[in-house]
């Protein structure tokens, strides 16, 4: 967790949940993973449990106490919709991005049926992004489920790109992140992948953000697709404001939150 972050396209990390297991083959070089499982049984460390499922309640307002607006990746080191994440602590996680206007939260998951199943009951304010990622074309079906849901920015992260997504559509999608595998073990890909998705995102009018090549180290071959730049952000759409019967609700959220905030978190 960080106010500031590494990842191309955003600026802060926020993981009121750590921890996650496999569901497809995107999973299988698993960055996170990686990373926590690297301090397993050091005692006292965040990842002393290492990639296990872990709560951080204390964690939950940490965005409150952010005054400067920044772009915030939610759970980069676990999957909001896990299964075993219990419906109430998801719906405080939304409370709480909710209450925190200033930001731009970030929400990428693998679990699209379970997203699916819990939009409905879920506020989505403007400032609430919504994305599914899709490595190959197997699990293009993620899209039509993120379809559904009322955020006013849908995303795919097509990273690490396993191979071309030619039955992907991308009506009603606002932005589209691609990027090749990095680290030991990484699966190539190929150029082609990356320009069929920049062109049909530009003939769609859908942003294109090209994030990396991969190669050992994520920076290692750089973000260069034909000599440019990709970095393109969408413009949020107004699909569904949160209620105003759920207002009462989210300042009961803040009030809750703000005594729990570990100081040590606050930028």
């Amino acid at each position: 967790m960080s106010d500031r972050s590494a990842i191309e396209w955003t600026d802060a990390t926020w993981n009121p949940v750590t921890g996650c297991t496999k569901v497809s083959p995107g999973c299988a070089h698993c960055y996170a993973e990686t990373f926590a499982e690297r301090f397993r049984g050091v005692p006292g460390h965040p990842y002393e449990q290492g990639f296990d499922l872990r709560f951080w309640p204390e964690r939950l307002a940490i965005p409150l106490l952010w005054d400067k607006p920044r772009r915030v990746f939610v759970n980069s080191m676990s999957d909001l919709f896990h299964e075993a994440i219990p419906d109430e602590y998801i719906r405080r996680v939304f409370d709480v991005m909710a209450a925190a206007s200033q930001h731009q939260f970030q929400v990428l998951t693998k679990r699209h049926e379970r997203l699916g199943q819990l939009a409905s009951n879920l506020p989505w304010p403007e400032n609430v992004w919504m994305g599914v990622s899709i490595e190959n074309d197997r699990w293009v079906e993620r899209a039509d489920f993120l379809r559904r849901v009322p955020a006013s920015v849908r995303f795919v992260s097509a990273e690490p790109l396993l191979g071309p997504l030619p039955h992907l559509s991308l009506d009603g999608l606002d932005w589209l992140i691609a990027g090749g595998e990095s680290g030991p073990g990484r699966r190539p890909a190929q150029a082609e992948w990356f320009r069929d998705l920049r062109d049909r995102c530009h003939a769609a009018g859908v942003a294109f953000f090209f994030k990396q090549w991969g190669g050992r180290f994520p920076k290692a071959s750089g973000r260069e697709l034909d000599g440019e730049i990709w970095s393109e952000y969408p413009d949020p759409r107004a699909r569904l404001l949160v209620p105003e019967t759920a207002l009462p609700g989210l300042i009961g959220t803040v009030d809750r939150l703000l005594p729990e905030v570990d100081p040590s978190f606050v930028a």
